[in-house]
Protein backbone atom coordinates (compact mmCIF):
# COMPACT_ATOMS: atom_id res chain seq x y z
CA UNK A 1 0.00 0.00 0.00
CA UNK A 2 2.77 2.37 0.93
CA UNK A 3 4.67 1.57 -2.23
CA UNK A 4 1.62 2.32 -4.33
CA UNK A 5 1.10 5.65 -2.56
CA UNK A 6 4.75 6.62 -3.07
CA UNK A 7 4.46 6.03 -6.79
CA UNK A 8 1.59 8.53 -6.94
CA UNK A 9 3.01 11.20 -4.60
CA UNK A 10 6.60 11.38 -5.94
CA UNK A 11 5.58 12.52 -9.48
CA UNK A 12 3.21 15.07 -8.05
CA UNK A 13 5.91 16.37 -5.74
CA UNK A 14 8.47 16.62 -8.58
CA UNK A 15 5.99 18.49 -10.75
CA UNK A 16 5.26 20.94 -7.96
CA UNK A 17 8.94 21.61 -7.33
CA UNK A 18 9.51 22.27 -11.07
CA UNK A 19 6.61 24.70 -11.27
CA UNK A 20 7.88 26.53 -8.24
CA UNK A 21 11.40 26.82 -9.70
CA UNK A 22 10.04 28.05 -13.03
CA UNK A 23 7.94 30.68 -11.29
CA UNK A 24 10.94 31.90 -9.33
CA UNK A 25 13.11 32.11 -12.49
CA UNK A 26 10.47 34.06 -14.41
CA UNK A 27 10.06 36.53 -11.61
CA UNK A 28 13.81 37.00 -11.14
CA UNK A 29 14.71 37.34 -14.88
CA UNK A 30 16.65 40.56 -15.87
CA UNK A 31 14.77 43.27 -17.72
CA UNK A 32 15.95 43.86 -21.43
CA UNK A 33 17.36 47.35 -22.15
CA UNK A 34 15.46 49.26 -24.82
CA UNK A 35 17.67 51.15 -27.35
CA UNK A 36 16.75 53.60 -30.08
CA UNK A 37 18.34 52.56 -33.47
CA UNK A 38 21.41 54.72 -34.24
CA UNK A 39 21.65 56.32 -37.72
CA UNK A 40 25.20 56.16 -39.12
CA UNK A 41 26.04 58.98 -41.60
CA UNK A 42 27.32 57.80 -44.98
CA UNK A 43 31.06 57.82 -45.63
CA UNK A 44 32.09 60.04 -48.58
CA UNK A 45 35.36 61.00 -50.27
CA UNK A 46 36.18 64.70 -50.24
CA UNK A 47 38.91 66.82 -51.76
CA UNK A 48 40.11 70.19 -50.57
CA UNK A 49 40.30 72.32 -53.71
CA UNK A 50 42.61 75.21 -54.57
CA UNK A 51 42.89 77.60 -57.48
CA UNK A 52 45.25 76.46 -60.23
CA UNK A 53 46.56 77.68 -63.55
CA UNK A 54 45.62 75.01 -66.08
CA UNK A 55 46.89 74.86 -69.66
CA UNK A 56 44.17 73.41 -71.84
CA UNK A 57 44.86 70.89 -74.56
CA UNK A 58 42.95 69.35 -77.43
CA UNK A 59 43.42 65.75 -78.52
CA UNK A 60 43.25 64.35 -82.03
CA UNK A 61 44.72 61.62 -84.24
CA UNK A 62 46.28 61.54 -87.66
CA UNK A 63 48.85 60.00 -89.98
CA UNK A 64 52.30 61.29 -90.86
CA UNK A 65 52.68 62.56 -94.42
CA UNK A 66 55.49 64.31 -96.31
CA UNK A 67 55.50 68.07 -96.63
CA UNK A 68 57.47 68.01 -99.91
CA UNK A 69 57.10 65.14 -102.37
CA UNK A 70 57.98 64.93 -106.04
CA UNK A 71 57.60 62.41 -108.85
CA UNK A 72 60.80 61.93 -110.84
CA UNK A 73 60.15 62.06 -114.59
CA UNK A 74 62.67 62.60 -117.44
CA UNK A 75 62.49 65.60 -119.75
CA UNK A 76 64.13 63.58 -122.53
CA UNK A 77 63.69 60.05 -123.73
CA UNK A 78 66.27 57.32 -123.80
CA UNK A 79 67.50 53.98 -122.50
CA UNK A 80 68.35 53.62 -118.82
CA UNK A 81 72.07 52.88 -118.47
CA UNK A 82 72.59 53.20 -114.73
CA UNK A 83 70.56 53.42 -111.50
CA UNK A 84 71.97 54.51 -108.16
CA UNK A 85 72.03 51.85 -105.41
CA UNK A 86 70.20 54.38 -103.18
CA UNK A 87 67.34 54.66 -105.65
CA UNK A 88 65.26 51.90 -104.05
CA UNK A 89 62.10 52.03 -101.97
CA UNK A 90 63.13 53.31 -98.54
CA UNK A 91 66.58 54.48 -99.65
CA UNK A 92 67.96 57.83 -98.51
CA UNK A 93 69.33 60.20 -101.15
CA UNK A 94 71.34 63.42 -100.98
CA UNK A 95 70.47 66.57 -102.87
CA UNK A 96 72.13 66.52 -106.32
CA UNK A 97 73.00 62.82 -106.15
CA UNK A 98 72.65 60.92 -109.46
CA UNK A 99 69.65 58.59 -109.36
CA UNK A 100 69.09 57.55 -113.00
CA UNK A 101 71.44 57.87 -116.00
CA UNK A 102 69.95 57.72 -119.49
CA UNK A 103 71.96 56.92 -122.61
CA UNK A 104 73.64 60.26 -123.49
CA UNK A 105 75.04 59.30 -126.93
CA UNK A 106 72.38 60.96 -129.10
CA UNK A 107 72.51 64.11 -127.00
CA UNK A 108 76.31 64.28 -127.06
CA UNK A 109 76.15 64.13 -130.88
CA UNK A 110 73.53 66.86 -130.85
CA UNK A 111 75.87 69.06 -128.80
CA UNK A 112 78.69 68.50 -131.33
CA UNK A 113 76.42 69.38 -134.24
CA UNK A 114 75.13 72.47 -132.49
CA UNK A 115 78.69 73.55 -131.69
CA UNK A 116 79.58 73.25 -135.38
CA UNK A 117 76.58 75.35 -136.34
CA UNK A 118 77.62 78.00 -133.84
CA UNK A 119 81.13 78.09 -135.28
CA UNK A 120 79.81 78.54 -138.84
CA UNK A 121 77.42 81.24 -137.74
CA UNK A 122 80.22 83.02 -135.92
CA UNK A 123 82.35 82.97 -139.07
CA UNK A 124 79.45 84.31 -141.08
CA UNK A 125 79.04 87.19 -138.65
CA UNK A 126 82.71 88.06 -138.90
CA UNK A 127 82.53 87.88 -142.73
CA UNK A 128 79.49 90.15 -142.87
CA UNK A 129 81.17 92.63 -140.54
CA UNK A 130 84.19 92.80 -142.82
CA UNK A 131 82.05 93.15 -145.94
CA UNK A 132 80.02 95.86 -144.26
CA UNK A 133 83.18 97.88 -143.61
CA UNK A 134 84.30 97.43 -147.23
CA UNK A 135 80.87 98.49 -148.52
CA UNK A 136 80.87 101.55 -146.32
CA UNK A 137 84.33 102.61 -147.56
CA UNK A 138 83.44 102.02 -151.22
CA UNK A 139 80.25 104.01 -150.92
CA UNK A 140 82.15 106.91 -149.40
CA UNK A 141 84.60 106.84 -152.33
CA UNK A 142 82.23 106.19 -155.26
CA UNK A 143 78.70 106.64 -154.09
CA UNK A 144 76.43 109.63 -154.31
CA UNK A 145 73.90 110.49 -151.59
CA UNK A 146 72.75 108.34 -148.71
CA UNK A 147 73.48 104.60 -149.02
CA UNK A 148 70.63 102.17 -148.36
CA UNK A 149 70.93 99.60 -145.49
CA UNK A 150 71.17 96.88 -148.10
CA UNK A 151 74.09 98.65 -149.82
CA UNK A 152 75.85 99.12 -146.50
CA UNK A 153 75.14 95.38 -145.79
CA UNK A 154 73.47 96.21 -142.49
CA UNK A 155 70.61 93.82 -143.18
CA UNK A 156 73.01 91.00 -144.09
CA UNK A 157 74.91 91.61 -140.85
CA UNK A 158 71.69 91.54 -138.82
CA UNK A 159 70.75 88.27 -140.49
CA UNK A 160 74.13 86.73 -139.69
CA UNK A 161 73.90 87.84 -136.08
CA UNK A 162 70.39 86.38 -135.79
CA UNK A 163 71.59 83.06 -137.19
CA UNK A 164 74.48 83.12 -134.74
CA UNK A 165 72.07 83.73 -131.82
CA UNK A 166 69.82 80.89 -133.04
CA UNK A 167 72.84 78.58 -133.28
CA UNK A 168 73.83 79.48 -129.73
CA UNK A 169 70.27 78.76 -128.53
CA UNK A 170 70.36 75.38 -130.26
CA UNK A 171 73.67 74.65 -128.55
CA UNK A 172 72.26 75.55 -125.14
CA UNK A 173 69.23 73.36 -125.86
CA UNK A 174 71.47 70.45 -126.83
CA UNK A 175 73.59 70.92 -123.71
CA UNK A 176 70.46 71.09 -121.54
CA UNK A 177 69.11 67.89 -123.09
CA UNK A 178 72.45 66.22 -122.42
CA UNK A 179 72.32 67.32 -118.80
CA UNK A 180 68.74 66.04 -118.54
CA UNK A 181 69.93 62.51 -119.19
CA UNK A 182 71.08 62.67 -115.55
CA UNK A 183 68.17 62.56 -113.10
CA UNK A 184 69.33 63.82 -109.72
CA UNK A 185 67.69 64.16 -106.31
CA UNK A 186 66.07 67.60 -105.92
CA UNK A 187 66.57 67.58 -102.12
CA UNK A 188 67.75 65.46 -99.23
CA UNK A 189 65.05 62.85 -99.09
CA UNK A 190 63.88 59.28 -99.08
CA UNK A 191 62.62 57.17 -101.96
CA UNK A 192 58.97 56.26 -101.60
CA UNK A 193 58.64 54.17 -104.76
CA UNK A 194 60.70 53.16 -107.82
CA UNK A 195 59.20 52.32 -111.23
CA UNK A 196 62.24 51.86 -113.52
CA UNK A 197 65.22 49.58 -113.97
CA UNK A 198 68.39 49.28 -116.06
CA UNK A 199 67.81 48.65 -119.78
CA UNK A 200 64.31 50.11 -119.83
CA UNK A 201 63.45 52.70 -122.47
CA UNK A 202 61.65 55.66 -120.94
CA UNK A 203 59.78 58.49 -122.59
CA UNK A 204 59.37 62.14 -121.76
CA UNK A 205 57.31 62.63 -118.60
CA UNK A 206 57.20 58.94 -117.68
CA UNK A 207 57.14 58.53 -113.85
CA UNK A 208 60.30 56.81 -112.67
CA UNK A 209 59.79 57.06 -108.91
CA UNK A 210 58.63 59.19 -105.98
CA UNK A 211 60.94 60.97 -103.53
CA UNK A 212 59.94 62.99 -100.45
CA UNK A 213 61.97 65.41 -98.33
CA UNK A 214 63.09 64.35 -94.85
CA UNK A 215 63.76 67.77 -93.33
CA UNK A 216 60.13 68.22 -92.24
CA UNK A 217 57.04 66.00 -92.08
CA UNK A 218 53.42 66.98 -91.53
CA UNK A 219 50.45 65.50 -89.68
CA UNK A 220 46.89 66.38 -90.68
CA UNK A 221 44.65 66.55 -87.60
CA UNK A 222 40.84 66.87 -87.62
CA UNK A 223 39.35 69.07 -84.89
CA UNK A 224 35.70 69.75 -83.98
CA UNK A 225 34.90 73.43 -84.30
CA UNK A 226 33.85 73.66 -80.61
CA UNK A 227 37.41 72.71 -79.60
CA UNK A 228 38.95 75.66 -81.43
CA UNK A 229 38.10 77.97 -78.54
CA UNK A 230 40.77 76.32 -76.39
CA UNK A 231 43.76 76.81 -78.71
CA UNK A 232 45.26 79.74 -80.61
CA UNK A 233 45.17 78.62 -84.22
CA UNK A 234 47.16 80.53 -86.88
CA UNK A 235 44.07 81.76 -88.76
CA UNK A 236 44.94 83.71 -91.93
CA UNK A 237 43.00 86.65 -93.31
CA UNK A 238 43.41 88.15 -96.76
CA UNK A 239 44.91 91.38 -95.47
CA UNK A 240 47.52 89.53 -93.41
CA UNK A 241 48.61 86.75 -95.76
CA UNK A 242 52.08 88.30 -96.05
CA UNK A 243 52.55 88.47 -92.29
CA UNK A 244 54.05 85.26 -90.97
CA UNK A 245 53.44 84.27 -87.35
CA UNK A 246 56.71 83.62 -85.47
CA UNK A 247 57.20 79.89 -85.08
CA UNK A 248 57.67 80.21 -81.33
CA UNK A 249 54.14 81.66 -81.06
CA UNK A 250 52.51 78.75 -82.87
CA UNK A 251 50.70 76.13 -80.73
CA UNK A 252 52.99 73.34 -79.57
CA UNK A 253 51.94 69.75 -80.24
CA UNK A 254 53.07 66.51 -78.63
CA UNK A 255 52.80 63.47 -80.91
CA UNK A 256 52.77 59.98 -79.42
CA UNK A 257 52.68 56.51 -80.87
CA UNK A 258 53.48 52.96 -79.85
CA UNK A 259 56.16 51.31 -81.96
CA UNK A 260 57.98 48.01 -81.35
CA UNK A 261 56.24 47.63 -77.99
CA UNK A 262 57.29 51.04 -76.60
CA UNK A 263 55.71 54.48 -76.48
CA UNK A 264 57.58 57.30 -78.24
CA UNK A 265 56.87 61.00 -78.65
CA UNK A 266 57.89 63.98 -80.79
CA UNK A 267 57.37 67.73 -80.58
CA UNK A 268 55.84 69.80 -83.37
CA UNK A 269 53.97 73.02 -84.12
CA UNK A 270 50.61 73.84 -85.69
CA UNK A 271 51.66 75.86 -88.73
CA UNK A 272 48.38 76.39 -90.58
CA UNK A 273 44.76 75.41 -91.05
CA UNK A 274 43.34 74.05 -94.28
CA UNK A 275 41.31 76.28 -96.55
CA UNK A 276 37.93 74.65 -95.96
CA UNK A 277 35.78 72.84 -93.40
CA UNK A 278 35.02 69.22 -94.21
CA UNK A 279 31.41 69.22 -95.50
CA UNK A 280 30.68 65.70 -94.18
CA UNK A 281 32.28 65.68 -90.73
CA UNK A 282 32.21 69.48 -90.16
CA UNK A 283 35.78 69.18 -88.93
CA UNK A 284 38.52 71.78 -89.24
CA UNK A 285 41.83 70.26 -90.27
CA UNK A 286 45.08 71.69 -88.91
CA UNK A 287 48.56 70.88 -90.15
CA UNK A 288 51.34 70.07 -87.70
CA UNK A 289 54.97 70.19 -88.77
CA UNK A 290 57.76 68.22 -87.10
CA UNK A 291 61.37 69.17 -87.84
CA UNK A 292 64.10 66.57 -88.37
CA UNK A 293 61.80 63.54 -88.10
CA UNK A 294 64.64 61.15 -89.00
CA UNK A 295 67.18 62.58 -86.56
CA UNK A 296 68.09 60.16 -83.72
CA UNK A 297 67.04 61.06 -80.19
CA UNK A 298 69.57 61.76 -77.45
CA UNK A 299 68.90 58.38 -75.89
CA UNK A 300 69.13 56.72 -79.29
CA UNK A 301 66.11 54.49 -78.67
CA UNK A 302 63.47 56.43 -80.61
CA UNK A 303 62.51 55.33 -84.14
CA UNK A 304 62.14 57.86 -86.97
CA UNK A 305 58.77 59.51 -87.49
CA UNK A 306 58.15 57.61 -90.71
CA UNK A 307 55.59 58.44 -93.39
CA UNK A 308 52.29 56.68 -92.78
CA UNK A 309 52.82 56.27 -89.02
CA UNK A 310 49.59 56.75 -87.03
CA UNK A 311 50.02 59.12 -84.09
CA UNK A 312 47.97 60.58 -81.27
CA UNK A 313 48.32 64.34 -80.93
CA UNK A 314 47.94 66.65 -77.94
CA UNK A 315 47.72 70.30 -78.96
CA UNK A 316 48.69 72.58 -76.08
CA UNK A 317 46.29 75.49 -75.89
CA UNK A 318 45.44 78.46 -73.73
CA UNK A 319 46.16 78.73 -70.01
CA UNK A 320 43.24 79.38 -67.67
CA UNK A 321 44.06 81.40 -64.56
CA UNK A 322 42.59 80.66 -61.11
CA UNK A 323 40.36 77.71 -61.89
CA UNK A 324 39.53 74.53 -59.99
CA UNK A 325 39.96 71.04 -61.39
CA UNK A 326 37.70 68.21 -60.22
CA UNK A 327 36.71 64.72 -61.30
CA UNK A 328 33.62 64.76 -63.46
CA UNK A 329 31.83 62.51 -60.96
CA UNK A 330 31.78 65.43 -58.51
CA UNK A 331 29.48 67.40 -60.82
CA UNK A 332 25.72 66.99 -60.40
CA UNK A 333 23.22 68.04 -63.08
CA UNK A 334 26.11 69.63 -65.02
CA UNK A 335 25.96 72.74 -62.83
CA UNK A 336 26.18 71.80 -59.14
CA UNK A 337 28.63 70.29 -56.66
CA UNK A 338 28.30 69.20 -53.05
CA UNK A 339 30.40 71.19 -50.58
CA UNK A 340 31.16 69.77 -47.13
CA UNK A 341 31.35 72.34 -44.33
CA UNK A 342 33.40 72.20 -41.13
CA UNK A 343 30.59 70.28 -39.36
CA UNK A 344 30.68 67.61 -42.11
CA UNK A 345 27.33 68.61 -43.56
CA UNK A 346 26.52 68.68 -47.28
CA UNK A 347 25.44 71.82 -49.14
CA UNK A 348 24.47 72.28 -52.77
CA UNK A 349 26.57 74.83 -54.67
CA UNK A 350 25.97 76.13 -58.20
CA UNK A 351 29.19 76.47 -60.23
CA UNK A 352 30.33 77.88 -63.57
CA UNK A 353 31.86 75.14 -65.69
CA UNK A 354 34.54 76.19 -68.18
CA UNK A 355 35.15 72.83 -69.81
CA UNK A 356 34.29 69.14 -69.46
CA UNK A 357 36.32 66.43 -71.11
CA UNK A 358 36.88 62.82 -70.26
CA UNK A 359 36.92 62.25 -66.49
CA UNK A 360 37.59 65.83 -65.46
CA UNK A 361 35.86 69.17 -65.25
CA UNK A 362 37.27 72.69 -64.89
CA UNK A 363 35.31 75.18 -62.78
CA UNK A 364 35.79 78.95 -62.82
CA UNK A 365 33.28 80.23 -60.21
CA UNK A 366 31.12 78.92 -57.40
CA UNK A 367 33.74 77.36 -55.09
CA UNK A 368 36.08 79.11 -52.70
CA UNK A 369 39.70 78.03 -52.51
CA UNK A 370 40.21 75.75 -49.50
CA UNK A 371 36.69 74.31 -49.44
CA UNK A 372 36.02 70.58 -49.43
CA UNK A 373 34.06 69.07 -52.31
CA UNK A 374 32.29 65.72 -52.13
CA UNK A 375 33.54 63.27 -54.78
CA UNK A 376 31.33 60.29 -53.93
CA UNK A 377 28.07 59.53 -55.72
CA UNK A 378 25.09 59.53 -53.35
CA UNK A 379 21.66 58.28 -54.34
CA UNK A 380 19.75 60.51 -51.90
CA UNK A 381 21.08 63.90 -50.81
CA UNK A 382 19.41 66.55 -48.70
CA UNK A 383 20.61 70.03 -47.82
CA UNK A 384 22.60 69.92 -44.58
CA UNK A 385 22.83 66.12 -44.49
CA UNK A 386 25.41 64.77 -42.03
CA UNK A 387 28.24 62.69 -43.52
CA UNK A 388 31.51 61.13 -42.55
CA UNK A 389 34.47 62.14 -44.71
CA UNK A 390 37.72 60.69 -45.91
CA UNK A 391 40.19 63.15 -47.43
CA UNK A 392 41.51 62.12 -50.84
CA UNK A 393 45.27 62.17 -51.22
CA UNK A 394 46.07 65.01 -53.67
CA UNK A 395 49.09 63.04 -54.87
CA UNK A 396 46.82 60.31 -56.19
CA UNK A 397 45.02 62.45 -58.75
CA UNK A 398 44.05 60.86 -61.98
CA UNK A 399 46.12 61.73 -65.08
CA UNK A 400 45.14 65.16 -66.31
CA UNK A 401 43.19 64.79 -69.57
CA UNK A 402 42.56 68.50 -69.98
CA UNK A 403 45.55 70.52 -68.83
CA UNK A 404 49.17 69.86 -69.65
CA UNK A 405 50.48 72.35 -67.10
CA UNK A 406 49.22 72.65 -63.52
CA UNK A 407 50.56 75.39 -61.27
CA UNK A 408 49.67 75.55 -57.55
CA UNK A 409 50.38 78.74 -55.66
CA UNK A 410 52.47 78.78 -52.47
CA UNK A 411 49.52 80.31 -50.63
CA UNK A 412 47.37 77.26 -51.46
CA UNK A 413 49.21 74.28 -49.90
CA UNK A 414 47.72 70.79 -50.12
CA UNK A 415 45.92 69.58 -46.98
CA UNK A 416 48.12 68.03 -44.31
CA UNK A 417 45.41 65.59 -43.13
CA UNK A 418 45.12 63.76 -46.43
CA UNK A 419 43.86 60.27 -45.98
CA UNK A 420 42.19 60.74 -42.56
CA UNK A 421 38.58 59.78 -41.82
CA UNK A 422 36.29 62.22 -40.05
Amino acid sequence: MKGRLAKILYPILALGVGLAAATIMVRLRPQAETRVPESIPPLVRVRTVYFENVQLSVHSQGSVMPRTQTTLAPQVQGKVLKISPSFVSGGFVKKGALLVQLDPLDYELAVIQASSTVARAQVQVAREQAEARVAEREWQELGDGEASPLARRELQLHEARAEFAAAQASLRQAEANLERTRLTAPFDGRVRSKNVDVGQFVGVGQPLGVVYAIDVVEVRLPLPDDQLAYIDLPLVFRETTNTATPRSDLPEVTLRTRFAGAMHQWKGRVVRTEGEIDPQSRMVHVIVQVDAPYAPSKAGDRPPLAIGMFVEAEIHGRTLKNVIRLPRAALRNNEQVLVVDQQDRLHFRSVEVVRMQGDEVIIRKGIVSGERVCLSTLAIVTEGMQVRTVEEDPNLLRPNSIGATIELGDDNPPPADAGTVR
